[in-house]
């Protein structure tokens, strides 16, 4: 029997737990904004963070499931309609919305990395932007035949941010800096591929896996808390995921292209790239099935229509954060951000696509104005921490001497 944690099921998040046979408990969190495709908020951040810290210290609750509302998505991305209304022209940088958003949301995946119980994702339906940050944090992802994850961020002027820096990094051949550049959309056997998943199962399969933890001997677990034990709690998840049944996914176009986006991101610079994704005949030169593929023009489509300051961040941030911890990396991403909540071209992307419709932004610059040495200078002043001394959100994690930590007042 399941049973709900107490509030009111008109709830941002949900809570319950799931009795085990053996006396445990199976905590499931569930985003509860279907309407909105389960957009991340500052109230779900908040509430998440709370609930993960109540089961961290709960003994009887041995492993988390955190899934989304409705059928259509997990997570599709964070919910910026609050950000974008207080992005006025006469608004202080740093913002103090754009400090709060991205403060409680990057403060939720570093949590999500180091906690301690198995944390696993129920990936199904979309994913994307913030939903991707809570994917890359989870212990334990599972992606279904209807998984559609991207990080689309190009569209709107902003950047892969919510760890994307990070994840993005650790996708094989440099697929990642592709995907970031061009927010191409991908599927459950790509996540496979790119280290953002770890099981894949039927999208009818909730109840089925659920019940297989249910019946997992969890009495020597709950005393065991190396996760390299092979009688821990996520030594139990991993044996459980398992043995499910692996569905049949669509085929990854991540692993049918690799050889050509691994080529197109190894041919130079940034300018050298644009310069092939901007050109049907250097893209055919490179790979001919790649060039015609209905996901690859999409994937160019959306890069060539994207915003030419993401990417110059996307790629500045790639290099950057090679040697950098989780830590350091959503550090300098919250730089980034409030500066981006500062400057014309997020909020711009955000009116095309979401608030007008138009579909039409007029960029600040174009990637050649990106490229030259004023606005190179523009880019770098991205990264600059713009808090008074003391008074980054997320200023207990670092050193002085960190990459972004030092304040410009």
């Amino acid at each position: 029997m399941t049973t709900a944690i107490e509030g009111k099921p008109e709830a941002p998040v949900l809570f319950s737990t799931e009795p085990t046979d053996c006396g445990h408990l199976i905590g499931i969190m569930t985003l509860n904004m279907p309407k909105s495709l389960n957009a991340l908020s500052v109230e779900m951040c908040q509430l998440l963070s709370q609930q993960l810290e109540q089961w961290q210290g709960d003994e009887q609750v041995v492993a988390l499931l955190l899934k989304g509302a409705g059928d259509k998505a997990f997570c599709a991305g964070g919910d910026i309609r609050k950000l974008y209304d207080s992005m006025s022209s006469d608004a202080p940088l740093p913002n103090p919305y754009a400090t709060e958003f991205f403060g409680h949301e990057y403060r939720l995946y570093r949590q999500m990395h180091f906690y301690s119980k198995p944390l696993i994702l129920w990936g199904d339906g979309i994913i994307m932007g913030g939903g991707m940050g809570l994917m890359a944090g989870c212990s334990h992802r599972l992606v279904t035949e209807r998984t559609r994850f991207a990080m689309p961020e190009v569209t709107i002027g902003l950047f892969p941010d919510a760890s994307g820096s990070w994840f993005l990094q650790r996708m094989p051949a440099k697929t990642g800096l592709f995907l970031g550049l061009t927010g191409a959309m991908c599927n459950g056997n790509d996540a496979l591929l790119a280290n953002l998943a770890e099981y894949a199962v039927a999208s009818s399969d909730y109840d089925a896996v659920i019940q297989s933890l249910k019946q997992s001997d969890w009495q020597v677990a709950a005393s065991r808390t190396d996760k390299c034990d092979n009688n821990s709690a996520h030594s139990i998840v991993s044996r459980v995921l398992a043995a499910q049944p692996i569905a049949e996914l669509p085929a990854s176009k991540l692993a049918i292209h690799w050889q050509p986006i691994q080529q197109l991101m190894n041919s130079g610079g940034l300018g050298d790239i644009d310069a092939l994704l901007q050109s049907d005949a250097a893209l055919e030169k490179i790979d001919t099935e790649f060039a015609n593929d209905s996901w690859t023009r999409r994937a160019v489509d959306t890069y060539r229509h994207g915003c030419p300051v993401t990417a110059a961040l996307t790629y500045a941030l790639y290099y950057k954060v090679t040697d950098l911890s989780l830590e350091q990396v959503l550090y300098l991403e919250a730089n980034v951000a409030v500066h981006c909540a500062a400057n014309p071209d997020f909020k711009e992307g955000v009116r095309a696509l979401l608030i007008d419709k138009d579909r039409n932004p007029q960029w600040s610059r174009s990637l050649a104005d990106c490229l030259s040495s004023e606005g190179q200078t523009y880019i770098q002043q991205h990264f600059v921490n713009p808090y008074a001394k003391d008074a980054h959100p997320l200023g207990d994690w670092l050193g002085d001497n960190a990459l972004g930590s030092q304040s410009v007042r």
